[in-house]
């Protein structure tokens, strides 16, 4: 038996927690014994529809109590897991069913297991000659006992971001998860004693499936988990659930912070809850913008929370979840370094007082247990602390590779490193900066220019809707690469207030990179695409821009 599997049916046995679901309407608990015995049941009915050791299973549900009891009934069985992007009221089901297909052929699932609210989604997986199972049915079977699996036996199959048209999933491995998921909970200090998580994260991305919903099951740790849906009905109910339960855990995106402070500040009152049990609120998944961190401290110490909890992250699927976070009890801390070395030499020089134009980056904290980092240029050459360049990583966590149409690509080179695709540095004290992407990082005039701050410029215009601005490389690779700005509004029909926008996003670009954008353009709500954890497609943006 791996240590992941023979660890966590073991806490299932023995740990009092549990996994708490269906707020806020029809709240319910059950202990992870509850939870490992319709594992169980499930891994039974997985048993006679002939799933078994080695086959790779698609899965498409969306409530936390069906899912965190179908991964175990897989692992039981020595199958993966793979959940699959989930269809929303806005999606066009023919497109998704095309590239659900896709995805389903890549990974050669066996089977889907589907459940609510994706029932609907059935005919269209049986046309396509895809076995349907659903969770409903495999609960009615016989429980059985678990077969055995190996450190190296393929546990997840994770989707990466955006994985539409050229999908490839990241394998992670029982000997990842083990790895990684010790040292997260060795990082974050956790006490499965009193620490109570709290997590909305959808569970078909990374941090939310693996970070908070795998982790905790795998220790028996006390689990209050909704749905996204849940949370973006009601983007108040975060805080109160964690007023509710005691809350000592959560985690979310940047963007999900900025909504949140946005609805402290304009529909609560301080003492409808309290927020003073949090002492562990991780941001990651995307770039943590040190004025939204600090904006929401602010917004919520009314509600008891501690500056010291925001604690700024880095991780990715191919690492199985986590790289790097801030020191609990640490706090946001920033490195505020001097704009025109950092874009001119690539060098994260620290600010002098008086001087210049500062940019301020969040410290992600000290590398995990089990990963090692190194920044290298692009002819390969390892760079000094405070030089910006490539971030790649070696370790225990790294995935072996990704499968995709065209079979296995390995992620790691003959000495093991994984190249992250990721622009940053290593502080003096070996703690991890993020600058950006690679493939989006404007380069004008011998600068570089990086879009999150193009973004940031343009999100402090009056009108441009928080988290919905994004700056679109153009004639990448040429002599004269520029860019142009995209932003939502709600004012997007009315003709003088879009004319202001223009302008005032230009000057604020302008004042911020000392460039100016070829073309600013101002759309509807929910026009940018997106990713399905909230993250900003810049290279599928181009379209909107009109150059």
């Amino acid at each position: 038996m791996s240590r992941f599997t023979d660890t966590m049916y073991a806490n299932a046995r023995l740990s009092p927690n549990g996994l708490v679901t269906g707020e806020p309407h029809h709240p319910i608990r059950h202990t992870w014994r509850e939870v490992h015995e319709r594992a169980r049941r499930i891994a039974g009915g997985l048993a006679a529809a002939g799933i078994g050791p080695g086959d790779a299973i698609g899965v498409l549900a969306g409530a936390p109590v069906e899912i965190a009891p179908t991964a175990q009934g897989l692992w039981m069985r020595g199958a993966s897991m793979t959940m699959l992007h989930q269809p929303t009221p806005r999606t066009d089901l023919v497109s998704w069913a095309v590239d659900t297909i896709a995805v389903i052929d890549m990974i050669a699932a066996k089977a889907v297991v589907v459940s609510d609210p994706f029932l609907a989604a059935i005919p269209v997986l049986k046309e396509h000659g895809v076995l349907v199972l659903t969770v409903v049915d495999l609960l009615e079977a016989t429980p059985i006992d678990p077969v055995d699996t190996a450190e190296s036996d393929v546990a997840l199959m994770q989707l990466t971001s955006g994985s539409t048209g050229s999908p490839k999933a990241v394998q992670i491995t029982f000997d990842n998860l083990v790895s990684n998921a010790e040292a997260m909970f060795t990082g974050a200090e956790v006490n499965t004693d009193t620490d109570v998580i709290v997590s909305w994260l959808p569970l078909f991305h990374d941090m939310g499936m693996t970070g908070f919903l795998t982790v905790p099951m795998y220790f028996g740790a006390e689990l209050v988990k909704i749905t996204p849906m849940d949370f973006l009905t009601d983007i108040l109910l975060w805080p109160r659930l964690i007023d509710k339960y005691g809350g000592t855990m959560t985690a979310a995106p940047n963007f999900a912070y900025v909504l949140l402070a946005k609805r402290l500040r304009r529909n609560a009152t301080p003492g409808e809850f309290d927020l003073s049990s949090l002492r562990w609120a991780l941001s990651g998944a995307e770039q943590v913008e040190p004025a939204d961190v600090e904006e929401l401290i602010e917004a919520a110490a009314p509600y008891g929370l501690r500056p010291s909890a925001m604690l700024p992250a880095y991780g990715m699927a191919e690492t199985t979840v986590a790289v790097s976070f801030s020191k609990c009890g640490g706090g946001l801390v920033v490195d505020e370094v001097d704009t025109d070395l950092l874009a001119a030499l690539r060098r994260a020089i620290p600010a002098s007082k008086g001087g210049g134009k500062t940019t301020r980056l969040a410290i992600l904290g000290p590398l995990l247990a089990g990963l090692e980092a190194r920044i290298i240029d692009e002819d390969g050459n390892l760079l000094p602390a405070r030089a910006v360049g490539v971030i790649e990583l070696r370790g225990q966590p790294v995935t072996a590779g990704y499968i995709t149409k065209g079979g296995f690509i390995e992620a790691r080179d003959n000495q093991g490193w994984y190249d992250t695709g990721d622009l940053g540095y290593l502080t003096d004290g070996g703690q991890m900066v993020v600058c950006g992407r690679v493939k989006d990082v404007i380069i004008m005039a011998g600068r570089n220019i990086y879009p999150t701050d193009i973004e940031r410029a343009a999100s402090r215009v009056r009108g441009v809707r928080p988290g919905c601005a994004v700056a679109v490389r153009l004639d990448a690779g040429h002599s004269r690469e520029s860019f142009a700005v995209a932003v939502e509004s709600n004012a997007f029909e009315d003709a003088g207030e879009v004319r202001r926008i223009k302008h005032d996003v230009a000057h604020e670009v302008v004042t911020e990179v000392d460039m100016r954008p070829r073309n600013v353009v101002v759309l509807s709500p929910g026009t940018i695409p997106k990713t399905p954890s909230g993250k900003l497609r810049r290279s599928h943006s181009a379209a909107l821009v009109g150059c």
